[in-house]
């Protein structure tokens, strides 16, 4: 991959991860603005601004990164040899950096302080298994896909009807995690509670990978989800 090549994926999945974060958070500001104590509604609008943002971004970026936006999908494209380890691993970084710097976008369009500290509590043997089974089902997904053009709305709409049936609404993603430990408002996560999340995102990498080998075994080898000349 020439030098160019990969400066313009990382800035995809830079771009991309900043984009999703200040919808997931952006979205989670207005609609606790405007749902006047009803955390309903204010989830509501929440979801469908962040169901909206991922469909139209990895249509829009699948063709550049494959758009993961999302280190658990990264690494699981690396185990399944779809991307090389030192582009997985520029890949984390950007899409971590990425959400980090969404969560300040998101806080400058609503004239906030830039940079919070949440003490949103999201804790508990709950929301750790929520956490398990949203990512494992995100990645179960990603994995059994085989028309790229199904992906954007499959993926969306998965992560749409997490924010609803799981008790952590669905973050399944370490980059998205680190940025919303940075925001004080409805999306935010406490700083202590991090780690666990992405302890139990990690192990719903692992699950989704031996469901998938069991389930897809008679399939064509996985393929992103947009084709990416990753040579």
């Amino acid at each position: 991959m020439p030098p160019e090549g990969i400066a313009r994926r990382l800035f995809g999945e830079a771009l991309g991860s900043l984009l999703l974060a200040a919808a997931v958070i952006g979205s989670g500001i207005m609609g606790e603005q405007l749902a006047g104590g009803n955390d309903a509604i204010a989830l509501l609008a929440n979801t469908g601004a962040t169901v909206a943002a991922l469909a139209v971004l990895i249509s829009l970026l699948a063709p550049v990164s494959g758009a993961h936006f999302n280190p658990a999908v990264t690494l699981v494209m690396a185990l399944q040899r779809e991307l090389r380890w030192p582009d997985a691993g520029l890949y984390a970084v950007v899409q971590v950096a990425g959400c980090c710097a969404g969560a300040i976008l998101a806080h400058a369009m609503f004239g906030l302080q830039l940079v919070q500290v949440s003490m949103h509590v999201r804790t508990g043997v709950g929301q750790w298994l929520a956490e398990i089974v949203a990512t494992s089902g995100l990645l179960l997904v990603v994995l059994g896909t085989r028309k790229n053009a199904n992906a954007p709305w499959l993926i969306a709409a998965w992560i749409g009807a997490a924010y609803w049936f799981a008790a952590s609404t669905s973050f399944a993603n370490p980059a998205i995690t680190f940025g919303r430990s940075l925001t004080g408002t409805f999306a935010g996560i406490r700083p202590a509670d991090v780690l666990p999340f992405i302890v139990m995102q990690l192990l719903g990498v692992l699950l989704a990978l031996g469901i998938a080998r069991f389930l897809f075994t008679d399939r064509e080898p996985l393929r992103n989800a947009c084709d990416v000349d990753v040579e």
